[in-house]
């Protein structure tokens, strides 16, 4: 497996990885043939190609042996407080359900959090499983006084700092304009 940056080439083959990472598996309604909708993190990354919040350096894709995309992560800009700090907000995360479980995911949030610590970034937000991201030093928002955009996701609305972080970023986080759709 390689991480490396996406390059234009690698949209349609990150668009293929997140639908079937996210797809839903109901196979309830059986005499309806059409394709089922495109899964929302899978539009949610097309509206994020094309807005302000979109970070071309902090997209990356997982390679398999043949070079194929096997998975893809992207932080994008977000801001906290009501001062706009500065702020990554991580996710989507896919990776394709043929690879799970191998240490593609561990591989590519190390790869992006590595990045945005290199580029000076100060913190890292999302929402996912504290179980998973807790390995990655996530601790949920709230204990540094960021807020989510919804106050329902309690701690799975959580925080990553990196060496810029100072502790007077505070305050409501909000994520790319595309977010606000989902």
């Amino acid at each position: 497996m390689l991480i490396r940056r996406e390059t234009r080439s690698d949209i349609d083959a990150v668009r293929t990885v997140t639908s079937a990472a996210f797809a839903k598996s109901d196979t309830s309604d059986t005499l309806n043939s059409s394709p089922p909708p495109p899964p929302v993190e899978a539009t949610l990354l097309d509206e994020l190609r094309i807005s302000d919040g979109w970070l071309p350096a902090l997209s990356f894709v997982a390679t398999g042996d043949r070079g194929e995309v096997i998975g893809h992560v992207v932080c994008t800009r977000g801001h906290v407080g009501s001062d706009l700090a500065l702020a990554l907000g991580l996710g989507p995360l896919s990776v394709h359900p043929a690879h799970q479980g191998r240490g593609v995911g561990l591989a590519l949030v190390h790869a992006v959090l590595g990045a945005a610590d290199a580029f000076g970034e100060s913190l890292v937000a999302l929402l996912g499983s504290p179980a998973y991201y807790g390995r990655f030093g996530f601790r949920p928002a709230a204990e540094y006084g960021i807020t989510a955009p919804d106050p329902a996701w309690g701690e799975y609305f959580q925080v990553r700092t990196l060496t810029a972080y100072q502790p007077t970023v505070k305050g409501p986080f909000r994520y790319a304009e595309p977010f606000d759709r989902v």
